[in-house]
């Protein structure tokens, strides 16, 4: 759903005014697209819809009392999204196929005309039938999910709470890290354990936040400050009051991107081409032949540069810097220096 929220700004970019409604398998839309003005109706199909008929049905044939001026399958080789493609009723019916006939389709795109994000992919499939011209190749659409100004006050507040800082001494760097993934995506907690470490010796003014999975369990010992929700928009706010997120390929790691924290995607199995956060803020590092210590090296190289600033301290030197007397400017100016 979060690698959706492209191609929902693409149609209010390109079809100015146009309702639109959202299918989706799971209650999870129903968070990530509760801001969305653009959006109507958001139908939340049971999971494993078929062991449920009843409410299952009975959705299916409400959505098919509406009659859509476009049905957008964004999904590659997804028979229950082709299907639900063919059942509902619309005027024009858009995916990727690479059939020369595709009964279900009056538009299909071969898969081979799609970006390689997953993201940008059903971008990529409205702008290739749109019947807007532009002078100028419009960027992809960033992943978001419209956080409000509440939300994200809210979530700044957390993060004070969370490290016990007031408003008039703020650390100068807040580094959120989510260390679980799925099957082989997931680091070993001392691989992750060895990565901060290197990380906070190169930064010593770095602070560390775990974002808690789902099943409420520290990946990393309860070493650091942790923030856990069952709500998605709630972890989505409080991230947004960090600095950065680091964390493996996951979801969390696009719930991440999409609260528009700047957020760097770990990838040591799947390629980061296809599901690394996109973005200018953002970034991912393949570790496959990296050292936890290469790897936080990397990271630090890699930050931007209004982040890295702050990373290495300099900001807080300067300050401190300035109002000192000369012998001690100089030793500051010495000692920072020193680090890498």
């Amino acid at each position: 759903m979060l690698l959706i929220t492209p191609l929902v700004a693409e149609l209010e970019r390109t079809y100015k005014g146009a309702e639109i409604d959202i299918v989706s398998e799971g209650a999870l839309a129903a968070d990530i697209f509760a801001t969305f003005f653009s959006v109507k109706n958001i139908y939340c199909l049971p999971r494993r819809g078929f062991k449920h008929p009843p409410s299952f049905l009975s959705l299916i044939f409400k959505i098919r009392k509406t009659h859509y001026d476009l049905i957008i399958d964004p999904s590659f080789g997804s028979g229950f999204s082709r299907t639900l493609t063919r059942i509902f009723k619309g005027r024009y019916k858009l995916g990727f196929s690479d059939s020369a006939t595709s009964p279900e389709l009056t538009h299909a795109v071969p898969q081979s005309m799609a970006p390689k994000h997953m993201a940008k992919r059903p971008v990529g499939l409205v702008r290739w039938h749109s019947p807007v011209t532009h002078n100028e190749s419009p960027g992809f659409p960033a992943m978001d999910i419209r956080l409000t100004a509440d939300e994200r006050s809210n979530g700044k507040i957390v993060i004070q709470q969370l490290l016990g800082a007031s408003a008039a001494s703020p650390v100068p760097c807040v580094i959120g890290i989510f260390a679980d993934a799925t099957g082989s995506k997931r680091y070993p907690t001392t691989w992750w354990n060895e990565f901060i470490a290197s990380l906070q010796e190169l930064s010593p003014h770095v602070a560390i936040i775990e974002i808690v999975p789902m099943h409420g369990k520290s990946m990393l010992g309860s070493a650091w400050p942790s923030y856990y929700s069952s709500s998605i928009r709630r972890m989505a706010a409080v991230m947004s009051g960090l600095d950065m997120v680091i964390s493996a390929d996951c979801g969390v790691m696009h719930l991440a991107a999409a609260s528009r924290v700047p957020t760097l995607g770990m990838f040591c199995v799947t390629d980061a081409n296809v599901y690394g956060p996109y973005g200018d803020l953002n970034s991912s590092l393949v570790t496959k032949e990296l050292t936890p210590d290469e790897a936080a090296r990397r990271v630090l190289d890699s930050a931007p540069a209004s982040l890295k600033e702050s990373m290495r301290g300099t900001r807080i030197t300067h300050r401190v810097a300035t109002n000192a007397q000369a012998s001690n400017e100089s030793i500051l100016s010495d000692s920072f220096d020193q680090h890498p």
